[in-house]
């Protein structure tokens, strides 16, 4: 994805700098921001030509000439729907936008149509015991349970291998040689497996501690029991963009009290609401993480990753949010694997 700094302009900007800025860009575009990276409209060629025939010249300000609703994807639209999209548009890119409006970047769709290998590596935590869904793990590893036609674990290794991450690392320990016999060297699933066997049981974070080595670039952690549609390239653009050091997929969830709440100060009723609803923001077990904050993570103890989310926004480092809209489930219970059994044709894109 074409960064943002490459292809922007201010609405202030002239067309002389705009044909600069389309020509040095490669993209045949330009993307109009405010003092927030907020999405103001989209520039082209034709847009400029139209213009210099209504008598602009070079040094007249593009204000008038900016397309004021431009085709935009937000960042947690899944490939498929941003190919949509465009081949409905018969848009060659389409801009890149958070849940505020700010432009991250722009996408090229044949980008979309073909992925590029990309060399972020895929941490998967596959070594849980999965004890709340026993019966069905006493004989099986969680991440092995099948999903529609599959296990678990391969539907969400070929869900990253469409965005072209294929590198692997899968943390294991409960009936580790189930997995590997499996997946073996990740080949004859056109990706690249490497295996870390846990000891002991060292939580989501401890467990990175015997991966430093491996680790030189921003990389994926994921529990190895969650199907989701999320756009995993759209979350590293995301976590580059904002220069983040950690980024957690964040989850809504809405929880009702079954009864009413009454709300007292002192002994005085204030007021009664009748079952009302709460909404909060969950962790929904996936994450980007840089290099630089392995050294956070003590070796050989049990660290489980919201502590090294603390740790982190203790020692200022910059932690974001990556808001999760698409479809995803924790297939922690029994009713958890029933549901996306019933889900998977419908819902998960395979």
């Amino acid at each position: 994805m074409k960064l943002l700094s490459d292809i922007k302009l201010s609405n202030t900007s002239t067309i002389k700098e705009a044909l600069s800025i389309i020509d040095k860009g490669s993209m045949q575009i330009a993307i109009v921001v405010d003092d927030d990276n907020k999405l103001i409209g989209t520039l082209t060629d034709g847009d400029i030509r139209r213009g210099l025939l209504k008598g602009l010249s070079l040094d007249s300000s593009i204000e008038t000439i900016i397309f004021r609703t431009p085709t935009v994807a937000n960042i947690n639209e899944a490939k498929e729907e941003i190919l949509k999209k465009a081949i409905a548009k018969k848009l060659l890119q389409i801009p890149i936008v958070d849940m505020e409006n700010r432009v991250i970047g722009i996408k090229r769709i044949e980008e979309l149509v073909k992925a590029s290998i990309k060399q972020n590596k895929v941490v998967l935590m596959v070594g849980g015991l999965g004890t709340r869904l026993r019966p069905l793990t006493e004989d099986m590893p969680k991440p092995m349970l099948k999903v529609g036609n599959k296990p678990i674990l391969q539907t969400i290794i070929e869900k990253f291998a469409e965005y072209g991450f294929i590198n692997f690392i899968l943390c294991v320990n409960y009936k580790s040689d189930i997995i590997k016999e499996y997946f073996g060297d990740g080949s004859s699933f056109g990706v690249n497996i490497e295996y870390v066997f846990e000891k002991e049981r060292m939580g989501t974070a401890g467990a990175l501690s015997l991966l430093q080595e491996c680790l030189n670039e921003p990389f994926f952690v994921m529990n190895g029991d969650l199907l989701t549609n999320v756009n995993f390239e759209l979350l590293r653009d995301y976590h580059a963009y904002a220069k983040s050091d950690a980024t957690m997929c964040v989850r809504e969830y809405t929880f009702q009290v079954p009864y009413g709440v009454v709300n007292i100060k002192n002994d005085d009723i204030l007021s009664i609401e009748e079952k009302p609803s709460y909404k909060s923001f969950i962790s929904a077990g996936i994450y980007m993480l840089s290099p630089n904050i392995l050294e956070q993570i003590p070796k050989n103890e049990y660290f489980d990753m919201p502590t090294l989310f603390e740790l982190l926004i203790k020692n200022n480092k910059t932690v974001k949010s990556f808001p999760v809209y698409d479809y995803w489930i924790d297939i922690g219970r029994i009713d958890d694997y029933d549901k996306a059994n019933l889900d998977y044709s419908r819902l998960i894109n395979v």
